[in-house]
């Protein structure tokens, strides 16, 4: 869609404003960034005595963060400045100074110091870069003031990487540079700077030497001042256009070059196309490629339309940014001039035309139109690369491409029109008049103009003229006139209805390219949020594929890497195998990120098309591509589609493997923590009785015979006692294991609860000896549903883990009652009870509650083991503390296990 003029019709522009309304807004603070190109600059320096400048001015300005690396001017400007003590942080070992962010927000001062932009806080802090903490403090409505080097840019790392050898690896976005207020420039020479490091006022003396050993050589000093300069250049300048906008001045403003490149269906486009980019790098300016959509365009061959595609695909490759845009005016050279002024655009670079002189008289130059509205813009014409062997210049007249079969219909339809509206002008002239039949023909006329186009309504005028003089105008039936004002109306006639039938063909083409552009936008849309509402790489794939076929009538196949080579994944229709020059094309494309196979120019004698699937990240699959129809897949225009689908597709591939790769990562690090847990309880908590074991045995098999008869059933007790608690143990992380597997398959029975408590109680006599335990059963006696050996295992679990919480001889109560179609068990103890912040934790695998000052033994697997096997009886298990007295009370409840009929009885 063509850029409306704003500035050229004394119109401030809606976007300048809009920016410019953000950027005033209420309740947030102004950014301002002092950057440099490399430590030592002075950036702290010279913030620091702005803030002091601003001080003077009466304004509230605190330190929240200012490294002064020791230099004495530093420390001096520092000196009777407001400053927010540091938060003490400890980080392996060591104590570290960071921002206090909450202290600054609720300081609220006017004006906030934040030194090293791109600084990494400590994993304790609120946010994990010190950008974000400015954030904050602009969302708070606080001014801020922060120091940056040009190498901590995030789009200029690899830059600076490829300048220095150096990687840096803090950085911050370039959306913090675009968002900035101000950007204020601390530049020093590159010799002075080196100088200072010699002085010890950047490093110290050991450091300083390193540095100008590899960092802070000449020749990188020099880069990177270069990088700076034209990033606060550019940023400078896109504040300087956006103010002008706002105030709708006309441009251009030649504070930055720009180029702009018109591309047409010209052979020598491509040829432009590369002087542009020469231009562009000597003048170190962003250009564009452009090239306007007339009615014109609708009738360009497909040759014509592959010229216009491969010369915006060149310029793409060679950096420029491509743009086509609608013709909104009758003459090309005001479109683009339109856009040059609403841009900014100071270079135009045009193809010489070879068309003949008496072409240009009756159709206008666009090159000539262009130098005469240039103003203060530059406009290069060039002549353009030889045209290759077999290349044609661009005819003066040109042919309508359409077939012989819709040329008839439509100069059929226009001698239909024009026969119609005689015989309709013939039948009402007795009560219109001859005055008001010319507008009978304008109707037949515009009608043809908008179905058919430019020449066969302009047929059609011609047509209607002579069958408007021949019938209407007198002496009848003649092409004489003999009235002096008839001659003025069959004159005014034909202009108007050569005038008329050119406007409405003009905005026929322009409502059929506006047609074809929505509806194409529209299935885009459509795709991307079909891809938006896919989880998995199987969806991804069938609904990129069956959008591509149904889009553009080929058959389609998607390959991905697999194994180190790439197989097919999906495809519409389906196709599971490729024959072999298929496969070696579509591994070429794939290996070198390029096109291969039919119509290309690798491995032309493939049937398929194959082209590669690449993000920001590389290569992701390869497509391929084939129909019945012969000659080239795809028009120019279906191509630039094709590369819109296929790029939707791709994100769409890399979102769903960045999904499962961060899937796998949380699975990884899960798998890790129960690792680590594990080692943890074999190394401790399994080892502990293994080491009672050992030593009775030992003492048995060494000393046996100078023990009485009482020391010996103790020893072989401990074994006992150390062996089942042992077996306990094993047995935990064996039930664990088959859970996570799915291999725990209850059987659900009807059983009487006490029998169950019962024999959960006879299990764990030994471990509740020394614990006062009270059963009180429910009443009536009522049925559970469960499986008996698991819920023997529940309550013996939940009563193993208040032994050991509860202190000896205190009391764990049993209770059991019957709630309509649930019955509920209930634990209670008399320990210490559960802190608040573990009563969900303690059902996590290896977790266990610290008490007091130490942990109990055990695996952590009691509780998790519990709450699976409740659930996947039906149940549920809960924990909570008491409210009567200090103690954990675990509540569980199930299905009773009375029938249907019953419970309809009971209803």
């Amino acid at each position: 869609m063509a850029e409306d003029t704003y500035a050229q019709h004394k119109r401030p522009s809606p976007d300048a404003l809009l920016e410019i309304s953000r950027r005033e807004a209420r309740g947030r603070g102004r950014l301002k960034i002092f950057l440099g190109a490399a430590p030592g600059v002075g950036k702290t320096y010279e913030m620091l005595r702005t803030a002091r400048a601003k001080i003077k001015e009466g304004a509230d300005v605190v330190v929240g963060v200012v490294e002064t690396h020791g230099r004495k001017e530093t420390k001096a400007l520092l000196r009777g400045m407001t400053v927010i003590p540091p938060r003490k942080v400890d980080y392996k070992g060591k104590e570290l100074d960071e921002l206090d962010l909450d202290a600054l927000i609720a300081r609220r001062p006017q004006i906030a110091l934040i030194d090293e932009l791109a600084h990494t806080n400590a994993p304790s802090s609120r946010h994990p870069k010190r950008y974000l903490d400015v954030e904050e403090l602009l969302d708070q409505g606080i001014d801020v003031y922060t120091t940056v080097n040009i190498q901590h840019i995030d789009s200029l790392n690899e830059v600076v990487a490829q300048i220095t050898g150096v990687r840096v690896r803090e950085t911050v976005p370039d959306s913090i540079l675009a968002r900035a207020d101000d950007v204020e420039l601390v530049d020093i020479t590159p010799e002075d700077l080196i100088q200072r490091l010699k002085e010890g006022k950047v490093y110290i003396p050991e450091q300083a030497q390193l540095a100008l050993e590899n960092f802070f050589s000449p020749v990188n000093l020099t880069a990177l001042r270069e990088l700076a300069l034209r990033q606060t250049a550019e940023r400078v300048d896109e504040q300087l256009v956006t103010q002008l906008r706002a105030k709708a001045m006309l441009g251009p403003w030649a504070a930055c070059e720009r180029v702009l490149v018109c591309i047409s269906d010209d052979p020598r486009s491509a040829g432009l196309v590369r002087y542009a980019k020469r231009a562009a790098d000597r003048l170190h300016a962003p250009w564009t490629a452009l090239t306007v959509e007339t009615r014109r365009s609708i009738r360009l061959s497909d040759e014509e339309r592959n010229r216009i595609a491969e010369a915006l695909r060149l310029a793409e490759q060679l950096g420029a940014e491509t743009l086509t845009i609608p013709g909104s005016s009758r003459r090309i050279a005001d479109d683009i001039m339109a856009y040059a002024r609403e841009h900014n655009v100071t270079q135009i670079i045009i193809g010489k035309s070879e068309r003949p002189r008496w072409f240009e008289i009756l159709h206008g130059s666009v090159v000539h139109d262009l130098v005469r509205q240039s103003a203060d813009t530059s406009v290069h014409v060039i002549s353009g690369e030889q045209l290759p062997n077999g290349a044609q210049p661009r005819p003066a007249v040109r042919a309508a491409p359409e077939k012989t079969s819709n040329n008839l219909l439509a100069y059929t339809f226009a001698i239909a029109a024009v026969a119609t509206s005689l015989g309709l002008a013939w039948l009402i002239r007795p009560w219109v008049g001859v005055e008001s039949i010319d507008l009978i023909f304008l109707t037949g006329i515009i009608a043809v103009a908008v179905r058919y186009g430019l020449l066969p309504s302009l047929v059609a005028s011609i047509l209607g003229s002579l069958t408007y003089n021949f019938f209407f105008l007198p002496p009848l039936y003649t092409f004489t006139i003999s009235d002096p004002k008839n001659v003025a109306a069959f004159v005014s006639f034909a202009v108007v209805a050569i005038v008329v039938s050119n406007i409405a063909a003009q905005t026929r083409s322009q409502a059929v390219i506006a047609v074809n552009r929505a509806s194409t936008t529209e299935s885009l849309y459509g795709f991307s949020r079909k891809l938006a509402a896919t989880a998995t790489l199987d969806d991804v794939l069938w609904a990129t594929a069956f959008q591509i076929a149904s889009m553009l009538k080929v058959r389609v196949v998607l390959l991905l890497p697999d194994n180190g080579s790439i197989a097919v994944k999906a495809g519409y229709p389906p196709e599971d195998t490729l024959d072999a020059s298929d496969l070696a094309a579509a591994t070429w494309a794939w290996m070198n990120d390029r096109p291969a196979g039919r119509g290309a120019d690798t491995l032309p004698g493939s049937q398929r098309l194959f082209l590669p699937l690449h993000t920001a990240r590389g290569v992701v699959g390869v497509v391929g591509i084939d129909s019945d129809n012969p000659g080239p897949l795809l028009t120019p225009d279906q191509r630039r589609l094709f590369d819109a689908l296929i790029n939707q597709g791709a994100l769409a591939i890399e979102r769903v493997r960045l999904v499962e790769d961060i899937e796998q990562a949380k699975r990884t690090a899960e798998t890790d923590r129960l690792r680590a847990a594990l080692l943890t309880s074999l190394s401790h908590d399994l080892k502990t009785p293994l080491a009672a074991i050992l030593g009775a045995a030992s003492t048995l098999r060494d000393v046996a015979d100078k023990l009485d008869e009482a020391q010996r059933d103790e020893l072989l007790s401990t074994v006992i006692d150390e062996s089942e608690r042992l077996n306990r143990f094993i047995a935990n992380l064996l039930d664990m294991t088959k859970l996570e597997a799915g291999a725990v398959a209850p059987k659900a029975e009807v059983h009487d609860v006490s029998e169950i408590v019962d024999a959960a109680l006879k299990r764990a006599k030994k471990i509740l000896a020394n614990h006062n335990v009270r059963y009180t059963p429910a009443a009536d006696n009522p049925q559970v549903k469960a499986d008996p050996v698991l819920l023997e295992q529940v309550l013996f679990n939940v009563l193993d883990n208040a032994a050991k919480y509860a202190p000896e001889g205190t009391a764990i109560q049993i209770d059991a009652w019957q709630d309509y179609d649930r019955i509920t068990l209930q634990v209670s103890d008399e320990g210490p009870g559960i802190p608040p912040e573990d009563l969900e934790r303690i059902f996590d695998k290896f977790y266990r509650s610290s008490k007091g000052d130490r942990v109990r033994a055990g695996t952590g697997l009691g509780l998790p083991i519990s709450r699976g096997f409740v659930e996947i009886m039906g149940g549920t298990i809960t924990a909570a503390n008491r409210l009567d007295r200090s103690g954990a009370v675990f509540t569980i409840s199930l299905p009773a296990g009375f029938e249907s009929e019953t419970l309809d009885h009971a209803a």
